[in-house]
């Protein structure tokens, strides 16, 4: 056969099967189409129940906050203080932490034995492969318990209801640290400032360093008695000193509030707190950073704790200038807009919390002091209507964010999936938290009554050492990281500490309040003494830095940064004339009247006031005069005698008008 033949036959033959090949083609095509349809349509019914698993999950936590909510309405309406609102929320979230973790069947279509592959380093956060010239990436969700490697159906829902830790820290936190500055009583603070002070920083570094020592001891037993199966370290211990040094007696101090507890007591309870916090979560960033040189890394070295010890100091003098700054420089002019001031105010002070971590400091530090500086400066530049708006806008992100993490502590001790019980380590722990809190606050009560004129009381003492409660912060902190061993142990015994001090200290305030005689429905503004002699102790008492600070702030700073306040003008000498003029708002001029918050009983001086009682005037440069008689008495006498005097004329008048009603209108009444 030719080539021309072969040729026209392999023509033919292709023209024959041509029809052939493209009914494959259109049939592979079709198939691969239907495939292709069939996984966009698997993957959309995937991302449909994803989105309906979280709206689950975010369900459960709203309803757990409405009954929360709920019951403590039935337990104020039963006036019920045995147990506290945060722990109502912790045992509804243990409720539901039950059901989820034991109440839904397991199922599992993961049969088959997972690949094994082994790497250097840790395991990576992305993962590329490559299927059939596909690439898939894959994202790190943590890791499963080898004993429920076939429920994992299971772990991926109870992973869902586990929140990122940075969840806590970007959202939850700020408007509870926010409004513990905003709402800050600054009377009867800032007269105790010293010892907050005191407690907060002196206190809080001697319970980290007491608990650390001490659970290292209680490490060293596990070792020996074989209850240790991996690597716990100094720093770890040290670590779990600080985190666990975080009071927050919510509980205690909601109680304090519902029945006016003393206002000193109270103030120094809540600014240990406030401030402690920010210091405890300063104190474990300093000590995580703690490296030293050398193969061995956990070993002592000097240089290295010096190192900290900046690491420390720079970070909270950084994130204290940062929060006051931003506090400052929220000088808004948006007063005939109430809705647009009051969100600029809310947007500019959240801010501060992400500013602050942007940039390496803490934002717990910098949100608190931002607070403090916006109620003393910007609450002064706001509208009426937006003043009421943000003091309600954050008390209700406080309530609802502190309510919700108590919630998810409950939640967390069924659905973590990396809890590592010790019972050493856990009575350790707490036998250690009470010994480092008798360090903290006997000792330096002792020092620092050696040096105050209103001495902290004996049944104070008792007091704050029964109140050392743990919460919100220590919870934050413990979750941040729950990587290795150490941590998760940590993260298993705070959460149990909570429960323990939140159920058994919370429940038991009331009694011990009555136990230890400490007076209770106290008036807040007067606290039970009369006008003048309140502002003679706050003369007093507080520190004469701080009273140049608030003569200071007074004359020069408030006339700058806020509308109200005397006119720099009256205040600067006459040469700053047209300095003083262009820095005076205007509105200082026609609001020339006293300052909105209560500070000005520090900067009152002697000769200032002058009352005037009938034919008596008192002055209080300390002496009175009467029908022209001047006596050497001061003025605070003068005017409780003056008091005195006519409260005794008003309580007769009182009752002769009582007698001579029950007369007029009883029969049996004798005449």
């Amino acid at each position: 056969m030719g080539p021309r033949r072969r040729g026209a036959l392999l023509a033919a033959v292709d023209t024959t099967l041509l029809p052939v090949w493209i009914l494959i083609s259109a049939v592979s095509g079709g198939l691969k189409a239907e495939d292709d349809a069939m996984e966009e349509l698997a993957t959309e019914k995937e991302a449909e129940e994803s989105h309906r698993q979280d709206s689950v999950n975010l369900l459960t936590f709203i309803l757990l906050l409405t009954l929360t909510i709920l019951t403590i309405w039935l337990f104020k309406h039963r006036r019920v203080r045995f147990l506290h609102e945060t722990g109502l929320a912790m045992i509804y979230g243990l409720l539901v932490g039950v059901i989820l973790r034991y109440g839904i069947p397991a199922t599992s279509y993961h049969n088959k034995t997972p690949p094994s592959c082994s790497l250097k380093e840790g395991p990576v956060s992305t993962l590329l492969l490559n299927v059939s010239g596909k690439f898939f990436e894959y994202t790190l969700k943590g890791e499963i318990n080898s004993r429920e490697i076939h429920n994992v159906e299971q772990n991926d829902m109870l992973r869902k209801v586990t929140f990122d830790p940075e969840v806590f820290f970007n959202i939850l936190l700020p408007p509870i640290i926010f409004h513990a500055g905003y709402s800050l009583k600054k009377r009867n603070f800032f007269r105790n400032l010293g010892s907050i002070i005191t407690y907060a920083f002196l206190g809080t570094a001697i319970s980290c360093f007491v608990i650390g020592n001490l659970m290292y001891g209680v490490v060293k037993l596990m070792q020996v008695v074989g209850q240790l199966t991996d690597k716990f370290y100094y720093t770890d211990c040290l670590f779990f000193g600080a985190i666990i040094s975080a009071t927050d007696p919510v509980t205690v101090l909601a109680i304090f509030n519902e029945l006016h507890a003393d206002g000193d007591l109270y103030a120094l309870l809540f600014g240990e707190s406030v401030m402690n916090d920010a210091v405890a979560i300063v104190l474990s960033s300093s000590i995580v950073a703690y490296q030293p040189a050398g193969a061995n890394t956990h070993m002592f070295d000097a240089s290295a704790f010096f190192k900290s010890v900046g690491v420390f100091l720079g970070i909270f003098s950084g994130s204290f200038v940062m929060g006051a700054a931003t506090g400052v420089v929220t000088f808004t002019k948006l007063h005939c807009f109430p809705l647009l001031e009051t969100a600029l105010f809310f947007l500019m002070s959240w801010s501060t919390f992400l500013l602050a971590e942007a940039c390496g400091f803490t934002g717990v530090v910098a949100v608190l002091f931002c607070g403090i500086t916006q109620a003393h400066y910007t609450y002064n530049n706001l509208s009426e209507e937006s003043t009421k708006r943000t003091k309600q806008l954050f008390e209700v992100l406080h309530f609802l964010a502190e309510n919700f993490i108590f919630s998810y502590m409950g939640l967390a001790l069924f659905t973590f999936q990396n809890h590592i019980f010790s019972p050493i380590f856990i009575i350790g722990a707490f036998i250690s938290i009470f010994i480092g809190r008798a360090f903290n606050i006997y000792p330096l009560s002792f020092l620092l009554n050696l040096g105050r004129r209103h001495k902290i009381k004996g049944n104070f003492q008792h007091m704050m050492m029964f109140a050392g409660l743990r919460g919100a912060m220590a919870f934050a902190l413990a979750i941040r990281d729950t990587a290795t061993y150490a941590r998760q142990m940590m993260f298993t015994t705070t959460l149990l500490i909570v429960f323990f001090t939140v159920w058994v200290f919370g429940g038991g305030t009331t009694p011990m309040l009555s136990w230890l005689h400490i007076r209770v429905g106290v008036d807040p503004d007067q606290d039970q003494q009369p006008c003048g002699d309140r502002q003679s102790k706050t003369k007093q008492e507080s520190a004469w830095l701080f009273r140049l600070w608030y003569t200071f702030d007074h004359n020069y700073l408030k006339p700058i940064l806020t509308h109200s306040g005397p006119p720099l003008t009256s205040t600067l000498p006459a040469y700053c004339g047209p300095l003083a003029s262009c820095l005076t708002s205007p509105q200082a001029y026609e609001n020339n009247e006293q300052l909105r918050d209560h500070d000005s009983d520090l900067l009152r001086n002697d000769g200032d006031l002058t009352f005037m009682f009938g034919d008596t005037a008192i002055t209080a440069n300390g002496a009175w005069s009467a029908n022209g008689k001047r006596s050497g008495s001061t003025s605070e006498e003068a005017l409780e005698r003056e008091l005195d005097s006519r409260e005794q004329e008003l309580l007769s008048r009182g009752t002769r008008l009582l007698l001579f009603f029950l007369r007029r209108h009883s029969p049996s009444w004798p005449k």
